[in-house]
């Protein structure tokens, strides 16, 4: 018999100890062996262009110098402690400079987190306990997140549910489902649960859906009407679609958002950024013990993510950054079109340059379902396909970086070519 690879050999003692085989994150098959600029190999040593880069935070690419030069430089500094520090500070200076809603800040490890306390933060301000998000909206792993997300069994609005075991049946009864990019139905909702619901959480770009016109400033005015925190969950755009995130590119600025990835510089780092009036619940001296919102975080603002993201955030300020950026994901939006246009096959490239995917369906996509009524089987051979060529990506999720290279789009066009060809 033939000896096993070294991903298979890894796959099999993860399976002993880890469930399922893997952290939860990707598909468990794969082992990343390491990573350089806009490339990665796996544990077998084949490479591959990465459209994946982490889920988002390496934006720059893997192992920029700059930034690897920083994080040398804090190392023997010291790793955290669990105490102020200096580049902590730099960062939330940093973030509300740049970020419209941002008065004040506060660091958490993780974008799940900084959701989960941003819909406690919506319930301390206004003293109500609804919480209205959109279905298929991803904003982490805490129960109120799980109502929804990806729903396999669609039900009528707004009944929230449940994707997950373990959540108790009273946290659906706080969770209020709506269709995004129907501002009609948030206003008729409003009209009902108004003067019970604390915050509505949504991305700005849903997964890889757009806002129709005028449907995040319709949220907007219809959250001034009724006294309700609108919360932008900007875990994923934030620092991606420009410097400002989507608030900037939209027009619209929350009272909180939610802001990951990218400001970690690719360690464990997360924040909750929006109105002082909001944000001083977290500050007991303030509003007293009845409404003084506790957080701890063992790692939350630890000096080697700040300064791993302030350099980043540096480079990103720097003349064409982001002109190139969107310039890398027009020409992959273009080559996706081209290849699967000439093959005549039913398809719509969704999204915006810096983060988007091909949904194969012959209407446009609007919301989650628009995305669950697509061909999720051609959408699978056409993924295996790209990797199988060379191209790393997430099953639904194209992430552009600034270290893509000639070379680069070169192999990714080829591959977008063989992929097309195998579900043609």
């Amino acid at each position: 018999m033939p000896e096993n690879t070294p991903m298979q050999e890894l796959a099999e003692r993860a399976r002993a100890v880890l469930p399922a085989g893997g952290f939860g994150n990707f598909d468990p098959s794969i082992f990343i062996r390491e990573g350089k600029g806009s490339r990665v190999w796996d544990a077998d040593g084949r490479e591959y262009v990465d459209y994946l880069i982490g889920s988002g935070p390496m934006l720059l690419g893997h192992g920029h110098p700059e930034v690897l030069e920083v994080v040398a430089e804090q190392l023997p500094r010291g790793m955290t402690f669990f105490a102020n520090n200096a580049p902590g500070v730099e960062l939330a200076e940093e973030i509300c400079r740049a970020v419209s809603c941002a008065e004040q800040v506060r660091f958490l490890s993780s974008g799940g987190e900084a959701d989960m306390y941003a819909m406690r933060l919506a319930r301390a301000f206004t003293g109500r306990d609804k919480i209205v998000k959109f279905e298929g909206g991803y904003h982490g792993m805490s129960a109120e997140a799980q109502m929804s997300l990806a729903p396999a069994r669609l039900v009528n609005f707004p009944q929230a549910v449940p994707d997950s075991a373990g959540i108790p049946e009273a946290v659906r009864a706080e969770m209020l489902i709506a269709p995004f990019n129907d501002a009609d139905y948030i206003e008729g909702l409003l009209k009902e649960h108004g003067d019970e619901v604390a915050g509505i959480i949504v991305e700005p770009l849903q997964r890889i859906i757009p806002p129709a016109p005028g449907f995040l400033q319709s949220v907007r005015a219809l959250c001034d009407r009724y006294g309700i925190v609108l919360i932008f969950d900007e875990v994923v755009t934030g620092f991606r679609f420009a410097y400002g995130g989507a608030q900037e590119v939209y027009g619209v600025t929350p009272d909180l958002c939610t802001l990951g990835k990218i400001i970690g510089g690719g360690f464990p780092l997360a924040a909750v950024a929006g109105r002082k009036t909001i944000m001083d619940h977290f500050d007991k001296a303030i509003v007293g013990a009845d409404r003084w919102l506790m957080m701890l975080g063992t790692l939350s603002g630890n000096p080697v993510a700040a300064v791993a993201g302030l350099k980043t955030m540096e480079i990103l300020r720097r003349d064409g950054a982001f002109d190139t950026l969107r310039a890398n994901g027009a020409r992959l939006m273009a080559m996706f079109d081209r290849h699967l246009s000439a093959a005549g096959i039913a398809h719509r490239v969704v999204g915006h340059p810096t983060l988007f995917d091909v949904v194969f369906t012959d209407r446009d996509v609007r919301t989650y379902r628009d995305v669950q009524a697509a061909d999720a089987a051609k959408n699978a051979k056409f993924n295996a396909a790209l990797r199988e060529n060379g191209v790393f990506k997430s099953p639904g999720k194209v992430y552009p970086s600034l270290a893509l290279t000639e070379a680069d789009f070169a192999l990714t066009d080829a591959a977008i070519e063989k992929a097309t060809a195998a579900i043609a």
